[in-house]
């Protein structure tokens, strides 16, 4: 993900930002709700050929990719959907081939959010919605990025969209104009008309944009979109806050997590970071957390 990317990360202050206001609250409600609380860790990608023969069998061909992927991972940010919209065939052959339990979480099409802004997409917004629930029970939660030109200005247009969109798809919104995060009635107005209508938020940890970290959930699912710097130590200090966090979350209410791990380009290290997250978790959290293991590596005997 190159948004937010820095050329150096050495000024950076990744401190968590403390939650928003209405963040305890929403929790604190949503604890009375019985529920067994989840937790779905994955990565942006399953095609990463660099992952054969530690994530992967060495006799892992690619069409078999995202079997072993969601052997490793129970969920995946499914970014592929961003460039179009997926047929009926595809959707059948990526059920079929994950585990089960298993769980997607589709990007919204670059048509809808990026290109018509929302406006006057309805045959494109029902083909979707229509696609995407084959996926049944593997479907988690899509996720809406909005491009960051759409200001606070347009969100009467964002709440025509959420009021006339498929109410079967499970919907969190990742806003990027700088003008979201600041604290203004219009805003507030905003995430209140999401948490009203079941609607979450996402939440990006990146260098370059700490704004977008705004800690502001409005449903009891938390979607958190983390990006690393290659395995850099502050990788894991950052995991290491967010685990505190989330611990916090889950004992005021949190039902659900996902949390979806970045490394740079071509996200060859994200299993690495998906691994010490998913420690840190069964200890802090005292949960049985899926996350990925490393295959045992197979060494060539020698003749001397």
């Amino acid at each position: 993900m190159d948004f937010g990317k820095l050329p150096s990360i050495e000024k950076v202050d990744f401190t968590l930002p403390i939650d928003h206001t209405a963040t305890l609250p929403l929790l604190n409600k949503a604890k009375n709700e019985a529920h067994i609380p989840q937790v779905y860790i994955g990565c942006p990608v399953w095609s990463t050929k660099e992952w054969v023969g530690k994530w992967y069998p060495l006799t892992a061909k690619e069409k078999d990719y995202l079997h072993y992927y969601s052997r490793q991972f129970n969920t995946i940010e499914l970014n592929t959907t961003h460039y179009r919209i997926p047929d009926q065939a595809t959707i059948q052959r990526w059920y079929e081939t994950s585990e089960p339990g298993f769980k997607f979480c589709p990007k919204w099409p670059q048509q809808i959010s990026h290109e018509a802004l929302l406006m006057n997409t309805e045959s494109a917004i029902q083909a979707f919605g229509e696609n995407i629930t084959s996926l049944n029970e593997k479907l988690g939660v899509s996720f809406l990025q909005l491009p960051p030109h759409f200001s606070p200005q347009q969100a009467n247009i964002l709440e025509h969209f959420i009021k006339t969109f498929t109410p079967k798809v499970p919907l969190a919104i990742e806003f990027r104009h700088p003008d979201w995060f600041k604290s203004n009635p219009e805003v507030e107005e905003t995430f209140a008309m999401l948490q009203e209508n079941h609607v979450g938020t996402v939440l990006s940890d990146v260098a370059g944009r700490r704004d977008v970290l705004h800690m502001h959930l409005t449903t009891p699912t938390a979607m958190i979109r983390f990006v690393g710097n290659g395995l850099h130590p502050t990788d894991y200090e950052r995991i290491d806050s967010w685990v505190l966090r989330i611990k916090s979350w889950f004992e005021q209410g949190l039902h659900t997590l996902y949390f979806f791990v970045h490394e740079p380009d071509p996200n060859t290290l994200a299993p690495e970071l998906a691994v010490y997250l998913t420690k840190q978790l069964e200890k802090h959290c005292q949960m049985d957390v899926k996350g990925p293991s490393p295959l045992p590596q197979v060494i060539q005997g020698s003749l001397f």
